[in-house]
């Protein structure tokens, strides 16, 4: 008997049809011995719906205390998914029950909208799946040290669940979603997209981290830390396909770099539209000038990207950043407030309007000229890149939005991403 971790996704959990197959889905690794926790996310479209009845009433909850109401009312999403997914079990004859986040309780510090998990108390869930229950935990939230509901930003149910199986010792967290596996980039950009049977942890981390909508990139770091074995697979598939088969569909993220694994320099293309660029024009050129700036944006919680300084000239320089798109505002406020008054003549311009592009690859560490490569290829389309950023197996470039889907198409045809490795 192994304890499995099962997470769905909104779209799986989008009615209660699609529940109930959820619901018969785990229902038949039941009756085949296992334990299970489950983890699901919103209904489809929800979470959005009650962010936008907050947002009518107020369109930039940039305080601490409005972001802890968006909490209070996003968290009640998966609340009603749970009960629902529960119901439906125990339909089935499948004993079930569920909680909430800060009923398990799973413990999180107090960057609200954006917070991060401290701690799994897994007592009373160990005692339900010794009683012969199914557990539901609600994803994408839990409880600060002040009894206050946080949530873990969007994706953050991938997150709970990778942190369930972390803190129980899990045999497998496997990730329902709306598509069959990680792929080669985004079918709905490029046709010829490709579906990897295996990826390792390093370029997960990386397709996570650079666009990837599959998992979010704290799901991908905890699997790392904690070494949870971690398979992506479709919710879509029929419920009662033999569960073998099913165990070994979809894409394994490995932590093993077999040198059969997927062999190719590039093994995927990630991108992301969620990006807005911060350039300060004229900054003084002197020791703890990128602190100063950077050290007001870490405090507000805000994740910067892709970091620029030019050459100095006559004492002064230019200083550029990306964030996420949906920070541009509250960084530019932190800029205005914090930053510009101390440095006199210092301008701040911006555009919410750019997007990244990356070619991820572990291949990309012992060959030559890959880079290259790919600044060839998009100058041949005529994409000029605003900045770039690399590591030994990615190499990202910021371009302007309007030029993402072509970018991704030629990389994808010049790397060959279509085209099955050797084996």
């Amino acid at each position: 008997m192994a304890l499995i971790v099962h997470k769905y996704g909104g779209t799986s959990m989008g009615s209660t049809e699609r529940i109930r197959n959820v619901a018969k889905r785990v229902s038949k690794w039941v009756r085949a011995g296992h334990q299970l926790v489950v983890v699901p996310s919103a209904m489809s479209g929800e979470t959005n719906r009650l962010l936008g009845l907050a947002k009518e009433l107020m369109p930039e909850a940039l305080s601490t205390e409005a972001r802890r109401e968006l909490d209070m009312i996003a968290s009640t999403g998966e609340q009603v998914s749970v009960g629902l997914l529960a119901l439906a079990l125990q339909a089935e004859g499948t004993p079930a029950v569920s909680y909430t986040g800060w009923q398990v309780p799973v413990r999180t510090d107090s960057a609200y909208t954006k917070a991060r998990i401290a701690a799994i108390d897994d007592a009373r869930i160990r005692g339900d799946l010794a009683a012969g229950r199914v557990v539901i935990v609600t994803g994408f939230q839990g409880i600060d040290e002040l009894g206050h509901v946080t949530t873990l930003g969007r994706g953050g149910s991938d997150t709970s669940a990778v942190a369930v199986a972390a803190a129980m010792k899990a045999d497998e967290c496997l990730i329902y979603t709306d598509v069959d596996g990680v792929y080669t980039t985004d079918p709905r950009i490029v046709p010829e997209a490709r579906r990897l049977a295996t990826i390792s942890f390093e370029e997960m981390l990386e397709m996570a981290s650079l666009g990837s909508k599959v998992l979010q990139i704290r799901s991908v770091e905890f699997a790392g830390k904690y070494r949870v074995p971690l398979r992506v697979l479709s919710s879509f598939t029929p419920w009662d396909i033999p569960l073998d088969e099913e165990a070994r569909s979809g894409t394994l993220i490995t932590f093993e770099e077999d040198e059969k694994m997927e062999q190719a320099v590039v093994s995927g293309i990630a991108f992301s539209r969620d990006e807005a660029k911060i350039t300060l024009v004229g900054v003084p050129d002197r020791p703890g000038v990128a602190f100063q700036i950077l050290g007001p944006v870490a405090e507000a919680n805000i994740d910067v990207d892709v970091i620029i300084q030019n050459v100095s000239h006559d004492g002064r320089t230019d200083f550029s950043f990306t964030v996420p798109r949906g920070d541009y505002a509250r960084v530019a406020e932190v800029l205005k407030t914090q930053v510009l008054p101390g440095m006199e003549g210092t301008q701040m311009t911006g555009d919410p309007k750019i997007c990244k592009v990356s070619i991820v690859g572990i291949g990309m560490k012992s060959h030559a000229g890959v880079a290259a490569r790919m600044f060839r290829s998009l100058s041949e389309e005529r994409i000029n890149i605003q900045m770039i950023s690399t590591s030994e197996i990615k190499t990202s470039v910021v371009i302007d939005e309007k030029y993402m889907e072509l970018a991704v198409r030629t990389l994808h045809r010049a790397f060959e991403l279509e085209s099955a490795p050797a084996a």
